[in-house]
């Protein structure tokens, strides 16, 4: 991985110093409290530990990860989710975990997050509208949670489903999609190092327009894969239903890795506009995999990816 990744980067080595000692002074001075409301006691050791599977690139500022994001829940524009999603409550918040799985039931966020090893992940989002961001995401891997729920032998897939709240979302009041919102991925995929489950980003509690209190983060797939405010994850024999593959089949399939060389039906995929580079920034090109390849490649050996857009 020489060349393409950094060891031990963490969040202060990519803010600048007087922004990370003010941060950190007032996390803080808030309290383990503020931060244990959303996500738990455990997520109170602030300053999780770097992974060997961040990239050295820039991220994007705390603002424009917030500001600029999709989330059909809360509305349609970029800036929609930051607008409504305060109306989202995260308190209790619970996840439901059955299907194939040894100890079915309904997990608190402590109950999730107990036992874990917090890591920051620094890594490339790829919208699946040719844009892309770097982000400092805080969370554990999806595996194990799972391997805490005891997966089943028969289990070949993963499941995963969105809270459907229209009191609280507006979006989910249009027929934009079939609410609520799910995803899936093949059970191999959920088990691989890369994808975690993401409770912060730049080492303070994820935000509701983000994905709180629980998100899933797929980094070598298109953005749309990595399903926000997680209420159920079921473990499966069948491939399970996806909402943009049931919306659209023709341009949304359900592996939807990041490929350069297979287009969207209505645009290229071979470039991306990196989010905070102003209206006039040069497109670059996207990596397949979102340059993820070595980890996870091999995963589709075989497998025609023209197929599986």
């Amino acid at each position: 991985m020489a060349g393409r990744w950094k060891n031990d980067l963490g969040w202060s080595d990519v803010t600048p110093k007087v922004a990370w000692m003010n941060r950190r002074q007032i996390m803080f001075a808030a309290g383990a409290a503020t931060f244990g409301a959303i996500a738990g006691p455990v997520q109170a050791k602030l300053g999780a530990a770097a992974s060997q599977y961040s990239t050295a690139e820039t991220p994007n500022t705390l603002e424009e990860v917030t500001s600029f994001n999709n989330f059909y829940e809360f509305g349609t524009g970029k800036e929609d989710p930051k607008r409504n999603a305060h109306t989202l409550t995260t308190d209790g918040w619970q996840v439901e975990i059955d299907g194939l799985v040894e100890r079915p039931g309904t997990w608190s966020m402590d109950d999730v997050l107990k036992g874990t090893s917090l890591e920051e992940r620094i890594y490339r989002l790829r919208c699946v509208e040719g844009w892309s961001m770097v982000i400092p995401w805080v969370g554990f891997e999806l595996a194990d949670l799972l391997n805490r729920a005891g997966v089943q032998p028969g289990a070949k897939y993963v499941a995963f489903e969105t809270a459907l709240r229209p009191d609280e979302m507006p979006g989910t009041r249009t027929r934009v999609l079939e609410w609520p919102y799910v995803e899936g991925l093949r059970l191999d995929e959920a088990m691989n190092p890369l994808t975690i489950l993401a409770t912060g980003l730049y080492d303070e509690p994820i935000p509701n327009q983000n994905g709180a209190p629980i998100r899933l983060v797929v980094p070598w797939k298109y953005g749309f894969k990595s399903i926000k405010s997680i209420v159920r994850i079921t473990l499966t024999e069948d491939e399970p239903p996806t909402s943009w593959n049931k919306a659209i089949p023709r341009e949304y399939g359900f592996y939807s890795n990041v490929n350069p060389e297979v287009d969207h039906p209505r645009w290229s995929q071979a470039t991306e506009r990196r989010i905070g580079g102003g209206l006039f920034v040069k497109r670059i090109p996207t990596q397949k995999f979102n340059g993820y390849g070595d980890e996870v490649a091999g995963l589709y050996t075989g497998m025609d990816l023209s197929k599986f857009y």
